[in-house]
Parts: C-alpha cells; structure tokens; sequence
C-alpha cells in the first residue's frame, strides 16, 4: 500500500487563498475512549476540553474547519486519518486552538474524532514547543512550505505516544462496500 499524501496540501492551498494567511460519536462516546487516560501534559485537558464539541463533525465545519477527503497514512507506522484545518489557528500554540483536527472513518459513513494538530510554519525561529515537547519537523510540504507540527492523540488511544505522528489503531482502509469505483 503506498504511502497515502498529507491533505494539508491542498486545503491549506485553498485556505491561502481565502484567509490569505495561509459523524461521529456523541460527546458520551469520545469521553469514554479517553476515560482514565494517563496524559503527560495538563495542558491536554485543556485541548481536551475546548475540542470535545468537534466530536460531531458538524461542529467542526460550522466553526471554520475545512474538510478533506483525503486520508493519511503509512503502511508501517498507522494512520493520522482525515485532517481538517482551520487556517485561522496556523501558528497558534494555545492548546484550545488546535490547526487541525484528525478524524478516523467508522466504516458506516461517519467520521470520528481521533486527534488534534497544531502546525507553525517554519520562519526560522526556535522550534516550537507546547505540552513540554518540541513540534516534530521542518518538514515541508508544497503549498505549505517549511512547518513544524505536533499531533496529540487525545480521542483515541495510540500505543505508541500521545505525540507520535502517526497511530498503528488508525487505518484507511474501507470495507469492500464502502469503497468508491
């Protein structure tokens, strides 16, 4: 299976374009998969908190977040899943304005909430820290540049770290029925 492409090329195209800045489970559910997480960093409930409504995809659109449709993954570390940007929160370090939010298709057309993103773009400072971690990168990405960024798996569990980029739990595979011509 090849490595599937980042969608933050594209939506982050378009964003730049109109900023010129650059469902899902019930709110019940989300807690539940995260009920009696070990977080490394306080800091986490606050993202916690503040993205739970996002939860239903619905949410998420009405408050600036573009979707993608396409999801990432690669075939030997797991998935990130769909990301949709707000590129209103590019730069941003606050753990309540997370640049992208990650989502996880359930197999019967709905999308769950899985992970948040934060993204700055790489304008030659320090490299960015949140939740006592350095953002992973530069890594640069045509029609985004040079950026950093930092996933937090605070949706759903991912065996390998809170801050691991990718999660081996999230998959994009589509069942045979699901799967488009």
């Amino acid at each position: 299976m090849p490595v599937r492409p980042r969608p933050l090329i594209a939506t982050l195209a378009l964003a730049a374009a109109v900023s010129s800045a650059l469902v899902t489970a019930p709110a019940s559910a989300a807690a539940s998969a995260v009920k009696g997480n070990d977080w490394p960093h306080p800091d986490l409930t606050k993202a916690y908190n503040a993205t739970v409504k996002y939860t239903s995809e619905q949410a998420a659109l009405n408050d600036g977040y573009l979707r993608t449709d396409e999801c990432v993954e690669d075939p030997t570390l797991g998935g990130m899943g769909y990301h949709y940007v707000k590129p209103a929160h590019i730069g941003s370090t606050d753990p309540t304005r997370p640049a992208a939010l990650l989502y996880e298709d359930d197999h019967h057309g709905k999308r769950q909430l899985v992970a948040v993103e934060y993204i700055v773009l790489n304008t030659g400072q320090p490299r960015p820290r949140m939740f006592d971690r350095d953002f992973d990168g530069p890594a640069v990405l045509p029609g985004l540049g040079s950026h950093y960024s930092l996933h937090a798996w605070i949706f759903k569990k991912n065996p390998k770290g809170v801050f691991t980029p990718y999660n081996p739990r999230v998959t994009c595979d589509c069942p045979p029925d699901m799967a488009k011509p």
